[in-house]
């Protein structure tokens, strides 16, 4: 909840709504609404229970993120770098039986969309104005949707479906984290970069499996009225 619950004082343009002061900052809402229950940003409820956002706190924010802000190519977050992750990762890991249903030419079709995501990842993440986002976000929405026809074409079931996209999120997400350890980043930049990485991920997750699921439905057998 924000922290007060009453008008503070001080003049209405010293306060933004959620939509404002979440593209000041360049993150979505959600992790503006959770840096405002951690207490980084102040913030008050309207009557109507709307959020108002500290401007003061949010100019503060923004100074200290394009102060520390670097292309994440130079922090060594490429695509070849993530790519390298995912052979480690998949060497020891055989994956769910639905990747093994797969023909080899689709594999290899899987493999080189899986890459293409891993960069549009990078991209998003990179990308600092709302409509790049929204761009590479829209890219990485059409690939997640051509992963779930080919699932789906291969029989797989939901839960096949979730165990494939948990194992590929994961070295994605352990190389952003290894951020911190390899250039010792700012714990508000490394905060801000994986709550952005989760909050797409998780967007994609559902993607994913509302297409698979209405895949599945139409190449369901239908019943033959008796």
């Amino acid at each position: 909840m924000p922290r007060s619950a009453s008008l503070p004082a001080g003049a209405p343009s010293d306060w933004l709504s959620l939509g404002p002061a979440s593209r000041l900052l360049g993150v979505d809402p959600d992790t503006l609404r959770r840096w405002a229950d951690d207490g980084r940003v102040r913030a008050y409820a309207t009557p109507g229970g709307h959020r108002r956002f500290s401007r003061a706190d949010l100019d503060r924010l923004a100074v200290s993120r394009r102060a520390v802000r670097r292309p994440l190519s130079t922090l060594g977050a490429t695509s070849d770098r993530v790519n390298r992750a995912y052979v480690r990762s998949y060497r020891t890991d055989s994956g769910p039986p639905a990747i093994d249903r797969l023909e080899a030419e689709t594999r290899a079709e899987f493999r080189t969309d899986g890459r293409r995501l891993v960069a549009v990842l990078l991209a998003y993440l990179d990308a600092s104005r709302p409509v790049d986002r929204a761009r590479w976000e829209t890219e990485a929405l059409g690939l997640i949707e051509i992963t779930a026809r080919r699932l789906a074409a291969a029989g797989a079931s939901g839960s096949d479906v979730v165990a494939v996209y948990v194992r590929a999120r994961h070295p994605f997400l352990t190389e952003i984290g290894s951020l911190g350890r390899r250039r010792a980043l700012d714990a508000t930049q490394l905060a801000s970069l994986f709550e952005q990485a989760v909050a797409l991920l998780d967007r994609l997750l559902l993607h994913l499996v509302a297409v698979h699921a209405d895949m599945s439905a139409r190449r369901a057998p239908r019943e033959v009225p008796g």
